[in-house]
């Protein structure tokens, strides 16, 4: 299986809909919360991201509660 990687933040209603959408479709993942580890906050800035949720696979990266892409996690 895939190992998923989602970067959040407390109070964010997309993080928390991405972490159900994995959850319910049985997709583990390890969450990094930048208000608990806010060392993350330069590494996400430095790939280019300004959003979360950023979800990273092996071979993806993208940020936003994205369903589409989401759901190949999925399979």
């Amino acid at each position: 299986m895939t190992k998923v990687t989602i970067y959040s933040r407390n109070n964010c209603m997309q993080c928390k809909m991405t972490k159900r959408f994995l959850t319910e479709h049985h997709v583990d993942f390890i969450e990094h919360n930048i208000n608990e580890n806010p060392q993350y906050v330069d590494y996400l800035k430095d790939r280019g991201f300004q959003s979360l949720p950023v979800i990273e696979t092996a071979d993806t990266q993208f940020s936003g509660f994205r369903p589409d892409k989401l759901q190949k996690l999925a399979i």
